[in-house]
């Protein structure tokens, strides 16, 4: 056997990749030399590979060092790069086009719209000079749940989800060969969002607890006159069981209370439905994402403390508001065509996060807060003043921080964990990638770190430095071609100093355990 045909069969048994799905037909790849022929079920082709199921497993295969024989062969020069989306609605419907017509544009692909279905579109890219189609882009806009489910049935690429991956999902992705999906090359996050409580304009209900609102949907509070509002029953409106929104709901605002959503609540299968109808009815409470509100009027979270958090751009950029779900594509270890992962850098640059924000959504380009524009935050600090923390200590925070500026990038932890949650990992590697490209050379990067106020003041302040630590060593093994000495990276901790929430309920001592990043 040939050196190429030994180097072949261990790079295709080492490889589980793959790419979009083709024909399903057998066929045979044959080593130049002819020393080495590899029979199979032909799965995809990105242009550079073929991906094949075969006696030995699912292999890919260079096929620059083969011929390929069999009636699924795919042409080599009129190869067209196939990837299929799948999932939310809210993610499929506006947020991808817009992105897809911007990769475009930069870079001088022609772009057409088809319409399949009710749920079904394609975007095909081309040449301009040639006319030739370069890509297909399939988008089938349903649910979260619709879309993970098409995934592990080999029916689409890449996952939309407005929720994180859940532990079965993972685990029947992972025993499918699809590697572990909660990886930093296997989930990212795309742009960022919140569930925000959503009411009619002529509503006179303003605010209400982050706990109301669970108990609301639990069927617990039926009466909008228990919340300071009209004699008239409470209507309720949840997106679809399967959105991701949904589930997000039942994951980050009732379980955390002990809660299960009620019956009778009507649910909308698209989200962009549910403002429409909540606009309409003026005794209607609805839970939408915040880039869709439409004509209604969003509710304040208030606290028994007196706190209050408003869903605003930076309130969610900076995971300040307590009900953040952050919009992600899950991607499995199969190799997608270059077009496509061409287009997936691009959804990471400036470039994506300016279309991104003009199509309404919140963006993840880090942005610098002064410390005269945190007065609320300085406000918290000087009401929670007291014999553990002192006011004494309050002014060494100010002294240390008034000289710096906050970045909008934040670090917050699972419920009960130590691991960083998603957005927060996604954080760490945009972070590494900015610190990579230079962007905080000669500045210093301060981690500091922040507590709850539950347990003795000192322990906390303790495990708030630590967590800081925790994270600033992530972010520099991330980091992997910085110099040392172009950036200093280092870190404080002011403990329970600085709450954005109250303490009585695990959604405000979520908010508060926090690393944040400041800058000199």
């Amino acid at each position: 056997m040939s050196a190429w045909g030994r180097a072949a069969i261990i790079a295709a048994l080492a490889v589980s990749s793959g790419a979009t799905p083709v024909l399903a037909e057998d066929v045979t790849l044959t080593s130049r030399d002819g020393g080495v022929e590899i029979s199979g079920t032909l799965l995809g082709f990105d242009g550079e590979f073929y991906r094949l199921d075969t006696v030995y497993g699912e292999l890919t295969v260079d096929a620059s060092g083969v011929t390929c024989d069999g009636p699924g062969c795919p042409s080599l020069t009129d190869f067209v790069a196939e990837v299929d989306f799948s999932g939310s609605s809210t993610i499929g419907e506006v947020l991808m086009p817009a992105l897809l017509e911007g990769f475009a544009l930069r870079n001088g692909y022609t772009v057409a719209r088809e319409e399949v279905d009710a749920t079904r579109f394609v975007y095909l890219l081309g040449d301009p000079d040639t006319g030739r189609t370069e890509g297909r882009f399939t988008f089938r806009v349903t649910t979260t749940d619709e879309g993970f489910a098409d995934l592990l049935a080999d029916e689409a690429d890449i996952v939309m989800a407005l929720r994180e991956i859940r532990p079965e999902e993972r685990a029947r992705a992972e025993e499918a060969g699809m590697g572990d999906m909660t990886g930093s090359a296997r989930s990212r996050v795309l742009s960022l969002d919140a569930m925000v409580p959503i009411v009619a304009p002529g509503n006179p209900v303003t605010a209400m607890s982050t706990l109301q609102l669970a108990e609301v949907f639990a069927g617990r509070i039926v009466n909008w006159s228990d919340l300071g509002g009209p004699d008239a029953p409470i209507a309720l409106h949840l997106p679809d069981p399967g959105s991701g929104l949904a589930q997000a709901v039942e994951d980050r605002l009732m379980k955390p209370a002990g809660l299960d959503l009620a019956g009778g609540i009507v649910r909308h299968l698209l989200t962009s439905n549910l403002p429409r109808a909540v606009a309409i009815d003026p005794f209607a409470l609805g839970i939408a994402s915040f880039a869709e509100t439409g004509r209604t009027r969003v509710l304040d979270l208030t606290g028994s403390c007196g706190f209050t958090l408003t869903a605003t751009r930076r309130s969610v950029k900076t995971e300040d508001y307590p009900l953040t779900s952050p919009m992600f594509l899950y991607l499995p270890a199969r190799r997608l065509p270059k077009l496509a992962r061409d287009f997936l850098a691009y959804t990471r640059g400036p470039a994506a996060q300016i279309v991104i924000r003009r199509a309404g959504f919140i963006d993840q380009a880090p942005e610098e807060i002064p410390i005269s524009q945190q007065g609320d935050r300085l406000a918290n600090a000087i009401a929670v003043a007291g014999p553990e923390t002192t006011l004494d200590e309050v002014q060494r925070m100010v002294a240390s921080l008034r000289r710096k500026v906050r970045l909008t990038t934040s670090f917050r932890f699972e419920a009960g964990s130590s691991r960083l949650d998603a957005q927060s990992r996604s954080n760490v590697e945009q972070l590494a990638r900015a610190l990579e490209a230079g962007m905080y050379d000669a500045r210093t990067i301060t981690f500091v770190g922040f507590s709850d106020g539950d347990g003795p003041a000192a322990a906390n302040l303790d495990i708030a430095r630590r967590r800081a630590e925790a994270v600033r060593d992530a972010v520099r093994a991330a980091a992997e071609t910085v110099t040392p000495g172009r950036v200093a990276l280092e870190v404080a901790a002011y403990g329970e100093a600085m709450p954005m929430a109250c303490d009585d309920t695990d959604w405000g001592r979520q908010v508060n355990r926090r690393v944040e990043i400041w800058l000199r």
